[in-house]
């Protein structure tokens, strides 16, 4: 038993934590290849690796992933300073290469120095599709504003079909549920982030960030576009890039009197918050949403002027209404305080009638002991109390976005 707790503990010195082990990087310059503080690593490596994110079988494993900074070719690699098939005879190590090789498309080099001579060919490429939007953040190293630009883009545009392939490989470090797209399927359309930068008195291209949109049908001649995937690239996050693509995206569509609302499949929580910052942004100028109106209440007007000139269906327009209508409340007012969070309350008590009404239909067909049950877990104080948190943590998310706009 010691001689296996010896040797278990020898093997677990060959297990590597793969987000750490996955470096990735957008290179502009050769400097750029060996220099740490451009490097950065997946938030999750478990699609490839499994729940545990772990890879067995090496020591001082690096997985590099390399990109050029606009194009996106690709330097892939795989070292390691020691590999457990060299001592031991009883294991096999993962195939930590094979799993890259199943998400990057062919292309990709192995060869640092025929990574770097690509690098002179960004200076050709130029972003694909459309140009929507253009935008400066201020704040570079000089000091100066920086500038971005938005695209629509498809299948048809010449060499987007590869470089999609490459970008979307991102997707599966940054999006827990991530997957890969049918890009045949031309109901797709995608929008696109680059900074424009200067090299060797070049303009040059860099991939910021990515969205994939799905245009379904809706009877009988409207379409509703739904984001299904959105990215800034870890380079750029934190500088406001995403909430001027989705403002672009919901401008695109807003022109088309095609299209009849825009929604988000599976949205996580990061982008309901972002969701919640753009329409705010959007509403806040329409004459429903005006500062006399929102005393009145959620009413028609404002969703039926929501969905005409913004394409934001009913349920987001009240969220709106809600955020706009705590920005001109005075919450030092009993009074009011205490009808605007009556209003909340009372859309958030949607679901605990819903159980309420299945309740009475579950007395009629469940046994006594079946019913204790399920009267359990509807506890009435229980339930109060779950609305009340509901109610503070709305509250503070939506107290989070009015701070924002007030940057603005």
């Amino acid at each position: 038993m010691a001689g296996m707790n010896a040797m278990e503990k020898k093997l677990a010195e060959y297990k590597c934590d793969t987000n750490e082990a996955i470096c990735l990087k957008l290179v502009r310059f050769p400097e750029d290849v060996e220099d740490e503080s451009t490097t950065f690593h997946p938030e999750y490596s478990h699609q490839l690796y499994g729940d545990d994110e772990v890879a067995f079988g090496y020591k001082g494993l690096q997985i590099q992933l390399y990109y050029t900074a606009g194009n996106l070719n690709t330097l892939f690699k795989v070292k390691y300073t020691s590999k457990v098939s060299e001592k031991f005879d009883c294991v096999e190590p993962d195939d930590v290469e094979g799993k890259i090789r199943e998400i990057i498309p062919q292309g990709f080099t192995c060869n640092a120095d025929d990574f770097v001579a690509l690098l002179e060919k960004e200076a050709n490429f130029r972003p694909f599709g459309s140009l929507l939007h253009t935008y400066t953040v201020h704040g570079g190293e000089d000091g100066e504003d920086i500038t971005y630009q938005i695209y629509k883009a498809d299948m048809a545009c010449p060499g987007f079909r590869e470089y999609h392939a490459r970008l979307q490989t991102f997707l599966m470090w940054f999006i827990e549920t991530a997957s890969f797209i049918d890009v045949d399927d031309e109901r797709w359309t995608y929008f696109l982030v680059f900074e424009k930068y200067n090299k060797d008195g070049e303009t040059l291209y860099a991939t910021a960030a990515y969205m994939t949109v799905y245009n379904y049908y809706v009877y009988p001649d409207k379409t509703r576009p739904r984001v299904s995937q959105m990215l800034v690239l870890p380079p750029f996050q934190g500088e406001g890039h995403g909430a001027q693509l989705l403002e672009a995206v919901h401008r695109f569509y807003c022109t088309s009197p095609l299209v009849q609302d825009i929604t988000a499949e599976d949205p996580s929580e990061s982008y309901v918050k972002l969701r919640d910052f753009v329409l705010v942004k959007l509403c806040q100028s329409l004459p429903s949403f005006a500062s006399e109106q929102l005393s009145q209440g959620f009413g028609d007007a404002m969703a039926t002027e929501a969905r005409e000139k913004l394409k934001i269906n009913k349920k987001h327009a009240r969220r709106v209404y809600e955020i706009l209508r705590l920005r001109v409340t005075d919450m030092s007012d009993e009074e009011k305080a205490r009808s605007y969070r009556l209003e909340v309350k009372r859309r958030l008590f949607g679901p605990y009638k819903k159980n309420q009404r299945e309740m009475v239909k579950m007395k009629k067909c469940l046994r006594p002991e079946e019913l204790a049950s399920h009267i359990s877990q509807m506890d009435t104080e229980l339930q109060h109390q779950e609305l009340e948190k509901s109610y503070q943590e709305l509250l503070a998310d939506y107290r989070r976005v009015i701070e924002r706009l007030a940057r603005i």
